[in-house]
């Protein structure tokens, strides 16, 4: 079933660590939704595994001394998805990852694979990077942060640096970035079960007080491009602006300065660029509904 030639099971964040000094070549392993499966394909035959699945201090959703939305690597889709925190600040994640694959993947599957798994088609990603999460990354050195939009090198790869033993221990929220801050994710693909997105778009707003102005709006994608991505000239064409439909209309046709698909069998680049400025739309209307607003 699978070719695998040894597995090292971590006792704690520091033994991950020293594992992964150890033995630079191996696979990082958690829930293991991805890596199992590359693994029957072939795709990582005879490689050594370094499971972290047993690391229980990588798991649950807090609000750490800085206020940030803390999130363990180890965090399941469907614990996001139910958390308390999430769902009063940022109940769109939950929302997004609740659409990952069937109810088995989303209780084994977890935000940190997710992400490190470096693919552009992540529910997770686009609304993580509209939202500007900070990855945190525990290595020989200690802690690392950086903003999620330069976790992500390219197509497939994220900047875990290997030769310091790092792996992700964390995802963060700014409070920055979700006080009083409302959005909606739109996930379109070929069927509405257990299908990978042939676009995603994540948009989230926040609003002046009398909910008549947008003072903040961003807006990100999956599959717009080889990693996800922030759309800024929409952002741009939103913040401080009215809400109005006038505006609404310049948010969705300003995402095509920014955004690169390409043609694949899922879907042609002209159709994900036309499908890409009416979710980035609809996600704004929903956004700004959210947040009380209305539009004039």
């Amino acid at each position: 079933m699978y070719d695998l030639k040894a597995l090292y099971e971590a006792t704690s964040v520091q033994n991950a660590v020293e594992l992964r000094l150890e033995h630079p070549e191996a696979q990082i392993i958690a829930g293991g939704s991805d890596v199992l499966v590359q693994m029957r394909e072939g795709k990582r035959a005879g490689k050594e595994l370094i499971s972290i699945y047993g690391l229980d201090e990588l798991r649950g959703v807090t609000i750490d001394a800085d206020e940030n939305i803390r999130i363990g690597s180890l965090t399941s889709f469907s614990h996001i998805t139910r958390d308390p925190i999430i769902q009063k600040y940022i109940n769109v994640l939950g929302e997004a990852v609740d659409m990952v694959g069937g109810p088995q993947i989303r209780n084994i599957g977890t935000i940190g694979g997710n992400t490190c798994n470096g693919v552009t088609s992540a529910d997770s990603a686009s609304t993580l990077h509209a939202w500007e999460a900070i990855v945190e990354l525990t290595g020989k050195n200690g802690v690392r942060r950086l903003p999620i939009k330069d976790f992500y090198i390219k197509a497939g790869q994220v900047d875990i640096r290997v030769e310091d033993g790092e792996i992700q221990t964390a995802i963060l929220i700014p409070k920055a970035s979700y006080e009083n801050t409302f959005g909606h994710y739109i996930k379109y693909a070929m069927r509405n079960a257990m299908d990978i997105a042939t676009l995603g778009c994540s948009v989230n707003v926040r609003l002046s007080p009398d909910k008549k102005t947008i003072e903040r709006a961003r807006i990100a994608y999956g599959v717009a491009g080889p990693v996800p991505m922030r759309a800024e000239s929409a952002e741009a064409a939103a913040n401080g602006a009215p809400s109005t439909r006038e505006v609404i209309e310049r948010f969705g046709l300003a995402v095509l300065n920014d955004i690169h698909p390409r043609d694949s069998w899922r879907a042609s680049k002209a159709f994900r660029q036309h499908i890409a400025v009416e979710m980035a739309k609809r996600c704004l209307l929903e956004s700004i509904r959210l947040a009380g607003g209305e539009i004039e």
